[in-house]
């Protein structure tokens, strides 16, 4: 009964393996590919009998070698795609990347890039980065660029902020626990512009959730702020300072100098314009 088995296994091989004009038999007697040279049979014996089956020539297990490798860049980058469409919702922040820097901020952009390379390490830490500075010193873009690279490499990334995830729980009118819960499928949590939403015990109750939900989990986070790192650790605020407990705990401070990108922006806008309209 087992040589049936081995039969059966033998036949199944030999009609999945194609022969090819120019395919020829050895001084062995087996068949070989007329292309690459290399055996598509192969000689042993089981039970007392000479069994050869079929197996793949080295071209043939090349080919075969290349189109998975195809198959499996293809679902790489749709899982880039697919992150990316999830990670950046109603933004076109999904361009805020590297490439794209101006290099106003070098250091900055290095801090970046050196928190991509390193993030393997600092996922399993739980660490992240709290980007604090002025108004328009290009926090939210060094942000965007570190969640680009990491969709890049393959990790689920949400940039977002409070008050988009506030309303978002507004609306349900049950599961909001679990919609935050949700928040820690994501590898690293962007948290653009704390302390600009409404000042009120309810929004500090849903951004201590938030935190404490990702705080517990271990997983990073990185939070952009115009609050000052003074104010931040000398708070005498109680429902703020375990919030920023929490954070300056898992997310190492950096703090964004320089003038301001939007302002530079502007004028730049203005000058364009006055130049079209012959001002």
């Amino acid at each position: 009964m087992l040589g049936d088995v081995f039969e059966n296994i033998i036949d199944t091989c030999n009609a999945n393996t194609k022969t090819n004009a120019g395919d020829y038999v050895g001084e062995d007697g087996l068949l070989y590919c007329g292309k690459c040279n290399t055996k598509k049979q192969v000689e042993f014996t089981i039970f007392g009998k000479v069994r050869r089956p079929m197996c793949l020539c080295k071209c043939e297990q090349e080919r075969l070698e290349k189109e998975e490798a195809e198959r499996k860049k293809r679902e790489f980058e749709e899982k880039v795609k697919r992150y990316r469409r999830l990670g950046f919702p109603e933004s076109d922040m999904h361009k805020w990347n590297f490439e794209n820097d101006d290099q106003s901020n070098p250091k900055l952009a290095g801090i970046m890039q050196r928190y991509v390379d390193n993030f393997l390490e600092l996922r399993k830490q739980g660490k992240g980065l709290l980007l604090h500075g002025s108004v328009g010193t290009g926090k939210t873009y060094a942000a965007c660029e570190a969640a680009n690279a990491l969709i890049n490499k393959g990790y689920p990334v949400l940039v977002t902020n409070f008050a988009r995830i506030t309303n978002t729980i507004q609306g349900m009118y049950e599961g909001k626990q679990e919609y935050i819960d949700s928040l820690n499928e994501f590898q690293l949590l962007v948290l653009d512009d704390l302390g600009a939403e409404r000042d009120s015990a309810y929004m500090q109750e849903m951004i201590y959730n938030i935190i404490d939900s990702r705080y517990r989990a271990g997983l990073p986070m990185i939070i952009t702020t115009n609050i000052s790192i003074e104010q931040i650790k000398k708070t005498d605020n109680m429902e703020r300072m375990r919030i920023y407990d929490r954070i300056l705990e898992r997310c190492f401070p950096v703090e964004v100098t320089g003038g301001s990108r939007r302002r530079q922006i502007v004028r730049d806008n203005y000058k364009n314009m006055k130049e079209l309209l012959g001002i």
